[in-house]
């Protein structure tokens, strides 16, 4: 097999996700084949990959017809999204056995309507877990106080928790702690803890874009001297955070039961600014017991002339110095990041009620097929 820069990033202890699902691409056996020429070891989804591929393309359609009528928007979309998480998931069993249940994940979220329900979305989220059945699932939850709420209970229950949109170290640090408190809830309970999984995905690219136009409107040299810093500086010191969280009495006393860490995983990395390099936020954080999820222009740009050195927890001091920079102009990097999470849940759930409406069209229109046949 020919050997491509994605290969030795897998090597460098990367795991490479694919953050796109769709069923043409599942059947066709392109997924397969793509999980050895690519190294390809997990997948993600969100509303908005399924409102592309569901609402707005045909290859669902003929499922659709056989459902309508007979259930919700909401009850068809999941049956079909959970279709093909579940049939990813098989795809992706060799690599999860291989890896021992540490990786070979496929995600699947939660409707952003629970993002700050903490019961609802656990409700929901063993929902998921029941239906889809299998181990290598994962259940994005969203990274706000709900979020973690829910995710020291899924922890406890066992269900692998993939937890998102997070863009401050803050908010990484309340994630890392609900998850070990869930795992120590697990070890009061009895069980074991060798087959829980959780990701934090830390958003990359977004806080360069918000950051960078808030250097632009200062427009001083200094401001834009700083331009393309923020994200990266701001992702290796969640890096740093980490190294420091999984390390230490507690974190050993849990891994000596088998416990394992919950990997930091790069979202947001495909490259929103033309002047900035296409693979920036993919060389800038490579470093072991990490995830990368690619969107596939930016996996077949890496593949094309990626760079693959240990970055992650380079220049900690720089980043510091740069984030310090940032704020010394009068740029807060909380309120960028706030702004960011906000963002990030409306344009979740401005996908899901669209593609919601997607499929009601196509009930719609499946509905009446017959009557215009029979006219």
């Amino acid at each position: 097999m020919t050997q491509t820069p994605l290969h030795a990033l897998h090597a460098a202890g990367q795991s490479i996700w694919l953050d796109y699902i769709d069923r043409t691409l599942i059947q066709s056996g392109e997924l397969a084949r793509r999980i050895g020429a690519d190294a390809l070891s997990g997948m993600t989804s969100n509303p908005t990959i399924f409102e592309k591929t569901l609402a707005q393309g045909t290859a669902y359609d003929a499922q659709l017809a056989t459902l309508a009528g007979s259930s919700t928007p909401w009850a068809i979309f999941e049956a079909l999204a959970t279709d093909d998480v579940r049939a990813a998931c098989d795809a992706f069993r060799g690599v999860y056995e291989a890896a021992d249940r540490a990786d070979g994940f496929v995600s699947i979220e939660v409707s952003p309507g629970a993002a700050h329900d903490a019961d609802a979305t656990v409700k929901e989220a063993q929902r998921l877990w029941g239906t889809v059945g299998r181990p290598n699932v994962m259940i994005k939850v969203p990274g706000t106080a709900a979020g973690c709420a829910a995710l020291r209970r899924l922890t406890a229950d066992g269900v692998n928790a993939n937890v998102t949109l997070l863009f401050s170290v803050a908010a990484h640090a309340d994630v890392i702690e609900a998850y070990l408190a869930g795992l120590e809830d697990r070890v009061a309970a009895g069980a074991p803890l060798h087959g829980v999984a959780s990701v934090a995905s830390f958003f990359v690219s977004r806080v360069d874009t918000e950051a960078d136009a808030r250097l632009d409107a200062i427009g001083t040299p200094e401001a834009l001297r700083l331009r393309g810093t923020a994200a990266v500086a701001n992702a290796r010191l969640a890096y740093a955070l980490f190294a420091e969280r999984f390390a230490g009495p507690r974190w050993e006393a849990l891994a000596a039961r088998g416990a394992r860490v919950q990997r930091p995983l790069w979202a947001s990395t495909g490259t929103k600014n033309p002047a900035y390099s296409d693979v920036k936020y993919v060389e800038a954080l490579i470093g072991p017991h990490t995830v990368n999820t690619l969107p596939p222009a930016t996996l077949d740009a890496f593949r094309d002339h990626g760079r693959v050195a240990r970055t992650v927890d380079a220049g900690l001091a720089q980043a510091r110095e740069s984030l310090a920079a940032i704020e010394a102009l009068g740029i807060s990097l909380d309120a960028v990041t706030d702004k960011l999470l906000d963002e990030g849940l409306h344009a979740f759930q401005k996908s899901f009620d669209s593609l919601l409406a997607g499929i009601e069209r196509k009930m719609g229109a499946a509905a009446r097929r017959p009557a215009a046949a029979g006219s």
